[in-house]
């Protein structure tokens, strides 16, 4: 007979209690105990069961060192990613908004992956809407199985039928497991699936690529638990307004977490982008004022985005401050600089700023890019379209080095820029007779703006 019981879990960390907490003791965080009912089965035993060998420990000094053999996904931008590709018997976890695009990303790759036998599970969709979709990328794949099914022991039924190669789950909120009574999409749910399905990847070797959601806070839903438990935590983002969608790797067991992938979503599925500066640069026929271009690297990849300011007058009583895609208190911080340390007056102005292409930018590096922006629509003197930037400003208004320059100038050199103005700190054992373009080191903005204009 089945046991009943009422548990209280930790919304945030999935701290299991007898009662309910304000405050959680393991996470520390408040108010994130919800209670649920967990009937368990009297027949689910733990321990050994019977035909089961136990697991041996073996001496580090005999384990052989093989490298890990990876599956192609036929997506060189997914592959950078994942660091070369699937890892046989790993399990990705692809977080991202809804309609950002994470079945398509999947489906599309699915259907790329000809020669492979992939089962794609479905909890949210019916085999209608997916051939819908599956219509509308344009790509066919004979070994492209759909299942809609949330019950994981039918799911484990039909691998056995099919005998997949890549498993992809669509998505682990929906799934639900009968050891358990509560509701699927809760925390128990969650993190028992997700364990079947971990011991599914580890003892049969096929990858499983899971879609998972994420709460108002932008956090995947669920236990903390199940990022802990899965290989690699991929984040899927981008504004719903523009085109444009990053690919970021939070976790990864098997490669470099500071790599992304870049696509641009059409009508007929998601374009992989190779050369991000083609769509983070405005093509425009002659130079305007408040336009400067950064040199900034995100994860191991050099990329140009343009950045534009505004300064005008305050039409109200206090000045406005706005920032799309930068940091508002570090755009505060540069203003202040501007006031302090080299004489502009910009307390009374408003003040907007832009990063173009609808992106977030974290990479000091573009601090001297906003401030020649800044500066140049205050002066209302445009700057050259071959001109780019590449340093960090400190706060007494020195010029800093950053990492990565040589990849930054090359990149530059590479679409076709002039000059690019750095740090003279980063001018240190760099060989300018390598590069094509003009290399330009400044130790203080007063030399920056001596350059600018003289």
């Amino acid at each position: 007979m089945a046991k009943t019981t009422t548990t209280y879990f930790c919304q945030n960390c999935g701290y299991q209690s007898s009662k309910w907490l304000g405050k959680c003791p393991e996470c520390g965080e408040w108010n994130t105990f919800v209670e649920e009912v967990i009937n368990r089965s009297d027949d689910k035993k733990h321990g050994i069961k019977k035909g089961e060998k136990k697991a041996l420990s073996t001496p580090i000094h005999q384990i052989t060192s093989e490298k890990e053999e990876r599956i192609d996904t036929r997506n060189n931008e997914l592959n950078r990613v994942l660091g070369g590709g699937l890892v046989r018997g790993s399990v990705v976890l692809i977080g991202g908004e809804p309609g950002i695009g994470k079945s398509t990303l999947l489906l599309q790759t699915a259907l790329n992956m000809k020669g492979l036998r992939i089962l794609y599970v479905s909890g949210e969709e019916s085999q209608q809407q997916i051939k819908m979709r599956a219509d509308r990328l344009g790509t066919k794949n004979e070994n492209c199985f759909i299942l809609n099914e949330t019950f994981t022991t039918d799911i484990f039924l039909q691998i056995e039928s099919v005998q997949p190669q890549i498993l992809i789950i669509d998505s682990i909120q929906t799934l639900y497991t009968n050891t358990l009574d509560s509701s699927p999409g809760s925390i128990s749910q969650i993190r028992e699936t997700a364990g079947e399905l971990m011991r599914l990847a580890k003892t049969t070797q096929i990858p499983v690529l899971l879609i998972g959601h994420i709460t108002k806070d932008g956090n995947l839903a669920g236990p903390k638990v199940l990022e802990h438990m899965v290989d690699t935590v991929l984040q899927f983002e981008g504004d719903q307004h523009y085109g444009f969608r990053i690919l970021r790797s939070v976790k990864n067991r098997f490669g470099s977490t500071s790599e992304l992938g870049i696509f641009e979503m059409r009508s007929g599925g998601l374009r992989e982008v190779s050369n991000p500066s083609e769509i983070l640069l405005s093509q425009r026929d002659e130079a305007v004022s408040g336009v400067a271009i950064a040199a900034m690297v995100e994860g191991q990849r050099p990329m140009l985005i343009e950045t534009q300011a505004l300064v005008t007058n305050a039409a109200y009583g206090t000045p406005q401050r706005s920032s799309t895609g930068f940091d508002l208190r570090r755009m505060n911080m540069l203003l202040a600089i501007l006031e302090k340390r080299s004489g502009f007056k910009l307390g009374t102005k408003d003040v907007f700023l832009n990063i173009a292409g609808g992106i977030r930018v974290d990479d000091p590096a573009i601090d001297l890019a906003v401030v020649a922006a800044i500066l140049s629509s205050f002066e209302d003197i445009a700057l050259s379209n071959k001109l780019c930037f590449a340093a960090e400003v400190g706060l007494s208004g020195e010029i800093r080095s950053v990492a990565h320059v040589e990849s930054r100038i090359l990149e530059a050199e590479k679409l076709g820029f002039e000059k690019i103005i750095i740090s003279k700190y980063n001018l240190k054992g760099l060989a300018l007779n390598r590069f094509k373009i003009e290399v330009v080191g400044v130790a203080k903005i007063e030399e920056m703006l001596t350059e600018l204009f003289g």
